[in-house]
């Protein structure tokens, strides 16, 4: 069986960069074909990968303003040539489940989410005092993303989605139906520690959507010790809003995360995600979860059992739930047990089961049409 492998673009070992990290594991002679790549944060171990890029690649500027190139992304996607492939597992939050294959090869996607500057622009608040010149067209731009993401939908023969939330948003823009598997998180790598120190913590990509702007305020009001991690263009203005009780430690070696996790009072999650493996990463180390009750973390987590969750986007919903969290609830073994649910092990296994039965039943269907033919001739 020759598969390969369709991902967006590589410029860091995010959450998704992990899923292809594991589905290497399970087909490691697949190539990854992807708009662009970046080594800059990456690891040693990505440059191991069989990679092959797109022509945006080479347009100039790249890792300066890659996001204004976002439009050439279907095009980038079209040109890559999968003849001889029996699978094309697209990983994709945006443009990779359209690339074109022939009537021989599957299109399996594994979405993290519908392309969001297509569905959900409102997440997107930078553009709320924009130039009206400069909005409308940005609208345009999405517009056209819109129509063609629908498009690109059909191109896939399958859909798995990360959570029964993306699933429902799969079935909302595209009308049809995904398979659920929730993506793979080493779980191992986080040890339990039974005594935490007194900070709190924020693990996260400083953007808009993921609201980390309510944990500043909500310990800002409190004077509890929060420490932030992560890069963003959101970095500035939430340092100008933290009092002196907030700690931004930037971007922290993949190394070194475990370790601040496992010490931590609790992980702060107040964004709605589509799944969310950060938290499934703290309660693996152990440690209990102050999030937003929406999303992907009402199926990864238990309120009550595995965290504290707060039902609106608000700093005065937040400040009740840390009002509410008391350390001592929580059993730091039984949340290790409840992360275990979401082992890489798991994920290979159910992935490459939901492969090898489209395939059988591909082949299945394929053998039933040949006959029907010979019959009529």
């Amino acid at each position: 069986m020759r598969v390969a492998i369709a991902h967006e673009w590589l410029t860091t070992l995010g959450g998704s960069e992990r899923v292809v990290e594991t589905l290497l594991e399970e087909y490691p002679d697949a190539p990854v074909f992807t708009a662009f790549l970046s080594d800059r944060n990456l690891p040693d171990s990505v440059r191991s990968w069989d990679v092959r890029t797109s022509f945006v690649q080479k347009l100039p500027f790249l890792h300066r303003v890659s996001q204004k190139y976002i439009p050439l992304f279907p095009l980038a996607f079209e040109s890559f040539d999968f003849t001889g492939y029996d699978v094309v597992i697209t990983s994709s939050s945006a443009c990779a489940k359209g690339v074109l294959t022939g009537p021989e090869t599957l299109n399996i996607c594994y979405c993290y989410t519908p392309l969001r500057y297509a569905w959900q622009p409102y997440l997107d608040r930078r553009l709320a005092h924009a130039n009206p010149l400069v909005k409308a067209g940005n609208d345009l731009v999405v517009h056209y993303l819109r129509l063609w993401d629908r498009l690109a939908s059909d191109r896939v023969d399958h859909f798995i989605g990360i959570s029964n939330h993306v699933a429902a948003r799969i079935a909302k823009f595209y009308r049809r139906e995904a398979a659920v598997i929730y993506p793979p998180v080493d779980v191992e790598r986080y040890p339990v520690v039974k005594c935490a120190r007194d900070y709190f913590l924020v693990v996260s990509r400083l953007v808009p959507y993921k609201r980390v702007d309510l944990a500043v305020s909500a310990f800002t009001q409190l004077g509890l010790p929060l420490k932030v991690v992560g890069e963003g263009p959101e970095r500035a203005r939430l340092e100008q809003m933290a009092g002196p009780n907030i700690e931004f430690l930037g971007f922290v070696p993949e190394a070194d995360l475990p370790g601040l996790i496992s010490a931590c009072q609790a992980l702060v999650f107040p964004g709605e995600e589509d799944f969310g493996i950060v938290p499934v990463e703290a309660m693996a180390a152990g440690r209990p979860v102050i999030g937003l009750g929406r999303g992907g973390l009402l199926e990864s987590a238990v309120d009550g059992g595995t965290s504290v969750m707060f039902p609106e986007p608000t700093v005065d919903a937040l400040i009740d739930a840390i009002s509410r969290f008391r350390p001592a609830d929580y059993d730091p073994a039984k949340l290790s047990r409840h992360a275990s649910k979401f082992s890489k092990e798991r994920f290979r296994k159910e992935f490459s089961r939901f492969v090898d039965e489209k395939l059988a039943e591909a082949a299945l269907s394929a053998a039933g049409k040949n006959s029907r033919r010979s019959k009529r001739k």
